[in-house]
């Protein structure tokens, strides 16, 4: 794996990243000046302590997406350690929400931040120096309690009995829809924000106006691929999540649905990956995957008491999809050279609702209107009209590596011209787009962490390249000479 240096800059850089993380809190001049080598003053420290009237979640910084470099040797101590920093943000959430289940919010974060103090330690001590985190991480340690997300949320917490918790009431403008890396923009979100008959998450997508256009694409090549790969009929579902937390189970707190690759879980390697079958019709073993929807209509799932379920605070029955479309395609028309087999690419945020958009490339709609398209709010689809979820994922490689320490940078988005950053080259954009027959009148969720109230914005897709040379070679071929392949 290449090692990747950070100086003072890129140190400062990130401690700007914190402090959006945990905005408007005392916790974030924490971890901010801890990250820039800066001792945190009384004052922030005291700010840190202040609590609110209104219920809470738990935002910690993201340590995983700082990282640079993670020597081999010491990938599983990282990823365990990755993972065990998720599960302490979730059972202090879990204390804080559920009555009775834990102490006072004092309590509560100061016991997590011991917990991630010395987990930071064992983190930084096996992923070395050129990590890209600091040697003092004492200021990481601490989480802050942002109301202003419960407030703000577009989606209701959902207790375990199915029930909701306090969503807020008053209407907000709707945010705009997340700025995609390297200079690809999301789509806005336009909705008001106001109340409707499902709450205040959901918003009638007729009342949205059109934010789309039809992608122009300048170049020659215009072809697309496409996999048949089923919906999941054969209910592959688990709570894992074999890239960014491999070899953890429920490393991803919330439940996966798959199509293709037979065997993807936690400890699927990339022999145990090729080795398998696939629901894919035209031999792509590739693994895709995302959230599963949830619908709260009364009736329980059979992990209502299970990790990744009803025990990770997500309950309601599971959604399969009526569409799935795995499409390939050049984002601007320009020429794309094929993937490398094992290719690992991720995108959207599971807690961008704690980090911030910058990472959020979810969007959702309905069928017949997808020319609108909303990043934090649920649309409300008119009778005879589907639930639809896409994800774009990134078209840019670097060339050399299948994966990297934050699971990001070896990837990245292309330019609007479809041009891609130096040293990166251009390769298909796959495109996941989930449909769902929602009952009219009922809500909805996506899965989440536990602290990220199944807010839209959280959404994300998953993907392993397990095409053979032959199919590779084929899609980048059809793509190039403006043909339709599958």
């Amino acid at each position: 794996m290449r090692i990747h240096k950070r100086g003072k800059a890129r140190r400062k850089a990130f401690a700007l990243l914190l402090a959006g993380i945990l905005a408007v809190t005392g916790a974030s001049a924490l971890a901010a000046a801890a990250f820039a080598g800066q001792r945190p003053s009384r004052s922030q420290g005291a700010a840190a302590q202040q609590a609110g009237a209104r219920p809470g979640t738990v935002a910690c910084a993201d340590v995983g997406t700082a990282l640079a470099s993670v020597p081999e040797s010491a990938q599983q101590d990282v990823d365990q350690d990755l993972a065990d920093l998720d599960i302490q943000v979730a059972d202090a959430y879990r204390s804080l929400a559920e009555p009775g289940s834990g102490g006072g919010e004092q309590q509560v974060m100061g016991e997590l931040a011991g917990k991630r103090s010395a987990t930071l330690r064992k983190l930084v001590a096996s992923a070395g120096p050129d990590s890209g985190l600091p040697e003092d991480v004492s200021g990481l340690a601490t989480c802050a309690i942002r109301r202003d997300l419960v407030v703000d949320s577009s989606a209701q917490d959902y207790a375990p009995d199915g029930g909701s918790g306090d969503g807020g009431q008053n209407g907000a403008a709707g945010q705009n829809g997340a700025n995609g890396q390297n200079g690809a923009a999301g789509p806005k979100n336009l909705a008001s924000g106001g109340r409707s008959a499902l709450g205040r998450g959901f918003v009638d997508i007729r009342t949205v106006t059109p934010n789309t256009a039809r992608p122009t694409r300048t170049g020659p090549a215009t072809g697309t691929f496409t996999s048949q790969c089923g919906l999941n009929e054969n209910r592959h579902l688990n709570p894992d999540n074999v890239i960014v937390a491999p070899g953890v189970s429920n490393g991803a707190h919330h439940m996966h649905d798959y199509v293709g690759n037979l065997v993807t879980d936690a400890f699927s390697t990339n022999g145990r990956l090729a080795n398998a079958g696939t629901t894919c019709s035209n031999g792509d073993q590739s693994a895709y995957y995302w959230p599963v929807l949830r619908v709260l209509d009364g009736q329980a799932e059979k992990d209502a008491r299970a990790p990744g379920g009803g025990k990770d605070r997500n309950v309601g029955r599971i959604l399969q999809p009526a569409e799935v479309g795995i499409t390939y395609d050049s984002a601007a028309g320009n020429r794309v050279q094929p993937m490398t087999r094992f290719l690992r690419i991720i995108t959207g945020d599971a807690k961008a609702l704690t980090n911030g958009p910058a990472n959020a490339h979810a969007s959702w709609s309905c069928t017949g209107f997808e020319d609108r398209q909303l990043a934090d709010k649920y649309p409300i689809c008119p009778d005879g009209s589907r639930v639809v979820r896409t994800l774009k994922f990134p078209d840019c490689w670097d060339g050399r590596n299948t994966d990297s320490a934050n699971h990001r940078t070896h990837t990245a988005f292309s330019r609007a011209d479809g041009s891609c950053p130096r040293n990166f080259r251009a390769i298909p954009r796959l495109t996941q787009r989930i449909a769902y027959d929602v009952p009219t009148g009922v809500r909805f969720a996506v899965d989440t962490f536990p602290e990220q109230l199944h807010n839209p914005i959280t959404d994300h897709g998953d993907f392993i390249n397990v095409m053979s040379r032959d199919l590779l070679d084929q899609m980048a071929t059809c793509i190039n000479e403006g043909r339709r392949c599958g």
